[in-house]
């Protein structure tokens, strides 16, 4: 296991430093054709480092003391852990006020932009030119790899890490389209995962917060696993987490989508029209089951986010095994695949078997 208690001087000096002059040279002088998105307190552009590289690079607002503690959260959290499903950080710039962070570029962009780019693309998303939408078999892989994630957080790192800000647009797609997950400013330490934290601020982003940390502030792993469920839930419908655009009754996704997981003919009404019917309705029911779990209001009734991975883990195990560049040139190899146990917790085998 890793462990989050390292020499915070000898982690830091891993990741390069950048001057102001440097990144703003990179970005064509933080050119609006570079821009490529907003995270928490900052925009983002494309830009290319002294040694060629493309890079994502975070301009954070100079204004408030929020955007300097997530600032540092981030430097620190990242030059700390070490996954393949988290956005690598290259380096960082704190010349004078200046705040940024420089990232590996991610060619394909956040989940958001493809699930959402229609309905978002005049606020947040850069267009896509030249993708389509994701196809059902890659949702699937961007379901597991999001997991991953998060387990590697919750399960592999001591104290777990609660990411505090797990959404589509925290989920970013490289040019294989597998998955990191990004955006590590709110993410806060908890003594103990079921435990998680008292009584803290409520931070994150509308529709995607669990009802408990919304509500008193309390936050465990739990409140990012109902964030994951919310996130299948887009993968499946398409739909935005809050779209005031919506007829009344459907405005809030998960109020509207929770009572038609368990009904066949009105989940495969919820699918994605993009997706055209193309998708392996067995497979629907598996994730509709899971994201029913993930999504419960009582987090006592969520799984583990482990759990949810083993879920997956049969569908994603042929699609890997059938991708070259995923399962050799990635570091997520199927032999990694192959060595993890393939049981489901009881509860979610349940939920499965009803639909079924």
């Amino acid at each position: 296991m890793d462990t989050y208690i390292r020499s915070e001087r000898e982690e830091v000096s891993k990741a390069q430093v950048f001057t102001y002059k440097q990144l703003q040279s990179a970005t064509n002088n933080f050119s609006p054709l570079n821009k490529i998105g907003h995270g928490g307190f900052g925009l983002v552009y494309r830009g290319v480092l002294p040694d060629g590289r493309l890079a994502a690079v975070k301009l954070m607002d100079r204004q408030g003391k929020q955007g300097e503690r997530e600032f540092r959260v981030e430097v620190d959290m990242l030059t700390r852990l070490h996954s393949p499903y988290l956005l690598d950080l290259i380096g960082y710039c704190a010349d004078k006020d200046y705040r940024l962070l420089v990232y590996s570029y991610m060619a394909n962009g956040s989940l958001q932009e493809h699930l959402h780019s229609k309905v978002l693309s005049s606020l947040t998303c850069r267009t896509l030119k030249g993708k389509s939408t994701l196809d059902w078999g890659t949702r699937i892989l961007v379901a597991f790899d999001a997991a991953k994630g998060l387990e590697y957080l919750h399960e592999y790192v001591i104290p777990p890490i609660i990411h505090r800000d797990f959404k589509s647009s925290n989920i970013l797609l490289d040019e294989h389209n597998d998955v990191v997950l990004a955006d590590f400013g709110l993410a806060k330490t908890g003594a103990d995962k079921i435990a998680g934290q008292p009584s803290t601020r409520v931070l994150g982003t509308q529709g995607y917060l669990a009802p408990e940390y919304a509500m008193t502030g309390h936050l465990t792993t739990k409140s990012d696993v109902y964030s994951y469920g919310i996130v299948l839930l887009e993968l499946i419908t398409g739909r935005l987490p809050v779209d005031a655009k919506r007829p009344p009754g459907q405005n809030v996704l998960v109020n509207w989508a929770l009572p038609r997981l368990t009904d066949r003919e009105k989940l495969a009404q919820m699918v994605d029209p993009y997706l055209r019917s193309q998708y392996n309705m067995k497979e629907l029911v598996q994730v509709a089951a899971i994201a029913a779990m993930c999504v419960q209001p009582e987090p006592d009734y969520r799984p583990l986010i482990t759990d949810v991975v083993q879920s997956l883990i049969p569908l994603v195990r042929q699609r890997r095994m059938g991708t070259p560049k995923r399962s050799v040139s990635s570091p997520r190899c199927v032999s990694s695949l192959l060595k993890s146990p393939t049981t489901q917790s009881p509860a979610l085998k349940a939920n499965i078997k009803t639909l079924q």
